[in-house]
Order: C-alpha cells, then structure tokens, then sequence
C-alpha cells in the first residue's frame, strides 16, 4: 500500500475539505472543515483539530469545551474529496451541548427534535 499522502486530497478554491465526524458506533456527530495543516496536526497528534471559517483559525476539538474528539480511523472517500473521521467523542459534539449536530429530523413536513441537550 501506498503512504498516505495530504497533498494527494482534492481540497476546495478556499483549500478546504469536509470531514465528517462519526462515532466508533457509527452514529454521525457533526460536519466540519479541514484544511492540509488541521489534517496533518490531527494525524501527528490524534487529538481532531479543524479549520474554522468563522475566526479564519485552526480549532482544535474542544480546546475550550473540553469536548475532544480522539482520531480512531482516517477514511478518504472514492473522490479523495471529501474526509471521514471515526472518532472517541468526549461529551457532547454539537456546539449545542448534544451529542450529534443533527438533532432535528423532518418527518411528513414537519421538524422532529430527536435530542435534548446535556444538562
């Protein structure tokens, strides 16, 4: 097999990829963006670190919130476009203090609340 290599990823004009961040059960937690450093500080470290849009920074997973996300498994999609992170959620993922940032599902037209935030 070959070495994993970053710059071998189909980042977007702004040099930014979606990474998808899934629990070890398979429970989907929330979407964020990567850049080549944040994906490379999270391969060297283990600890998810993103990019942020919003502050125009590196946003390491719970820096703040204590609500880390320790790297199990990089996947890499068939179109190397898009990135797959199977993490160990500590806490809640969702900036909304609940597990998974989607919480809300619409059933015939109308908006289900599938989760209460942690008290």
């Amino acid at each position: 097999m070959p070495a994993f290599d970053v710059a071998s990823l189909r980042f977007d004009a702004r040099g930014l990829i979606p990474a998808i961040a899934q629990s070890r059960e398979g429970e989907v937690l929330m979407l964020a963006w990567m850049n080549a450093e944040s994906l490379k500080e999270t391969l060297a470290t283990r600890q998810v670190t993103y990019w942020s849009r919003s502050r125009g920074e590196l946003w390491r997973k719970g820096e703040t919130s204590g609500h880390v996300q320790r790297l199990v498994e990089l996947r890499v999609d068939c179109d190397r476009d898009t990135l797959l992170l199977i993490v160990d959620q500590t806490g809640p993922a969702c900036h909304t203090n609940r597990r998974s940032c989607f919480h809300t599902a619409v059933r015939d037209g109308e908006e289900v609340v599938l989760a209460e935030p942690w008290a």
